[in-house]
């Protein structure tokens, strides 16, 4: 199995291991990728999830075949489409670790995730359109909120290859480290997510990710929502008595 979970104090780790394809994804593994992801989403063992690429590359996007494919693509696209879901559903906090390229889908893969943190080996690129493609795995949807309209035009109807500072400049990756220091980066900041609170966290995350598509009066709407489950929740109790205790707090997702 081309793609990789280990699980260790609360962090999921989800590796991408075809390096001899620069681990591009048949469509047997966006589906393997998407019932990974699907299973993490159902776990609350699970606190915060870390995808990265084994060997010198993240994703070099969808393992196509040399001639146009024999199957009907839609069948390839629904695939797609439901792990890129998957992704942008998942509760949890996502990390991508940028180690090398990423290409394609494999660009809208790290994008999807929550932060991006990528090695200054990493290179990003909209190359569908160098192949006669247009974006998928919802870079569509994601490039204008992320970039706005113009560079994302830019970006997807040239293809052209970023590096990692120039993706950070636009806001595409949020940090950029050496190679030796990717690993310990994306730790880091793994285990800051796994110590916060998993209720707020998920609703927190789901709340932004429902104002690019809702107005105002429904965001204060949802934020109503997500206090009074907040307010209920053992894990705000717990914070205010550390709080007032002068502690850290200990939350247990309840």
């Amino acid at each position: 199995m081309s793609i990789e979970f280990e699980s260790a104090d609360g962090i999921a780790r989800v590796t991408l291991a075809a390096p001899e394809r620069r681990n591009a994804l048949t469509p047997d593994e966006f589906a393997q990728l998407r019932d990974v992801l699907a299973a993490i989403a159902a776990s609350p063992s699970e606190r915060v999830v870390v995808i990265t690429g084994e060997g010198t590359a993240f994703c070099a996007g969808a393992a196509l075949p040399p001639d146009r494919p024999q199957s009907p693509p839609i069948v390839l696209m629904r695939q797609i489409n439901e792990t890129a879901r998957a992704l942008h559903r998942m509760p949890q906090p996502c990390v991508a670790a940028v180690n090398g390229p990423a290409v394609g889908a494999g660009m809208s893969l790290a994008l999807g995730c929550d932060f991006v943190i990528a090695s200054t080996t990493a290179t990003f690129s909209q190359i569908f359109v160098k192949r006669g493609l247009s974006p998928d795995f919802g870079s569509s949807w994601l490039l204008p909120r992320l970039v706005g309209l113009h560079t994302a035009k830019r970006l997807a109807l040239l293809g052209d290859t970023i590096d990692a500072e120039q993706a950070a400049a636009l806001g595409l990756a949020g940090e950029v480290v050496a190679p030796d220091e990717l690993e310990a980066a994306v730790t880091e900041l793994a285990r800051r997510l796994a110590a916060g609170p998993p209720i707020a966290l998920a609703l927190t995350k789901d709340l932004l990710n429902q104002s690019l598509t809702t107005g105002f009066d429904d965001a204060l709407g949802r934020e109503a929502a997500a206090a009074a489950t907040n307010l209920g929740a053992e894990d705000t109790t717990e914070a205010f008595a550390a709080f007032r205790e002068r502690r850290a707090p200990q939350f247990k997702g309840r």
